[in-house]
């Protein structure tokens, strides 16, 4: 049986340390590639973020930790995924091509794709044909947005492999 470790990550979803009880000196305050802090569990809920994962005897090679988007004791979203969120949403309000029912769409669709459920796939089809509508930077801003918050069927879905 084995463990989980705790995870630093910065508000903007930086992994500072997935190592954070094992290896203390990597632990850092604040996030050397953005300048935000960083936090080792749940605001909301004060549950230890999962970091990797230890099995006694197995060495892992390779392994590239992604932060969790949801927190696994009450499922509230961690910052980073609120902060991808409102950028989102400020690209959609600065672009004339759409309507404010598309624009409501394409957030709620962003929402659920960062959730692995049956429904993830369907809303990164939404996504890749609403966002069409947009001006080709806000596409490819909102389209990279969604990329990194989403689960990887809808990265798949969304990059077309």
């Amino acid at each position: 049986m084995g463990y989980y470790d705790v995870a630093q990550v910065c508000l903007n979803g930086h992994v500072i340390n997935d190592n954070y009880i094992s290896s203390p000196e990597f632990n850092q305050k604040f996030c050397d590639k953005c300048g935000a802090e960083t936090i080792t569990d749940c605001p909301k809920c004060k549950t230890p973020i999962r970091g990797d994962y230890h099995v006694d005897g197995v060495v892992a090679i390779g392994h590239q930790y992604t932060p969790p988007s949801y927190c696994y004791n009450c499922g509230n979203a961690f910052p980073w995924l609120q902060t991808a969120l409102e950028s989102a949403q400020e690209l959609l309000d600065i672009d004339e091509s759409i309507n404010d029912s598309d624009k409501a769409l394409l957030i709620n669709s962003m929402k659920e794709i960062s959730k692995d459920t049956p429904k993830t796939e369907v809303n990164a089809l939404k996504i890749k044909k609403i966002a069409k509508k947009l001006g080709s930077d806000t596409y490819d801003a909102f389209i990279k947005i969604a990329v990194d918050v989403g689960t990887e069927i809808a990265k798949k879905s969304l990059l077309g492999s």
